[in-house]
């Protein structure tokens, strides 16, 4: 269950970072879907297979959208702590 919304995840960090700084960055894909950040939520395999129930059963957007809510905001308080 968990690798589709692995890939989700992945999908909507690169698409972020991309907005963003107008190039994918590695390191900062890494930071936001590192199993390490991904604890901070819970279990990083429940998180992810949450993400894929959303996806599967609202679709892209509702996935994103969660992601965006309950996710970006914390990586973007540590991304500012990092600086």
């Amino acid at each position: 269950l968990a690798w589709i919304g692995d890939t989700i995840l992945d999908l909507y960090a690169r698409t972020w970072i991309l907005k963003e700084r107008g190039t994918v960055c590695g390191e900062t894909l890494r930071r936001m879907t590192s199993n390490q950040f991904l604890t901070c939520f819970g279990n990083p395999t429940s998180v992810e297979a949450k993400i894929r129930t959303l996806y599967r059963e609202e679709g892209m957007k509702t996935a994103f959208m969660w992601i965006e809510s309950e996710i970006l905001p914390l990586f973007e308080r540590q991304e500012r702590n990092r600086k």
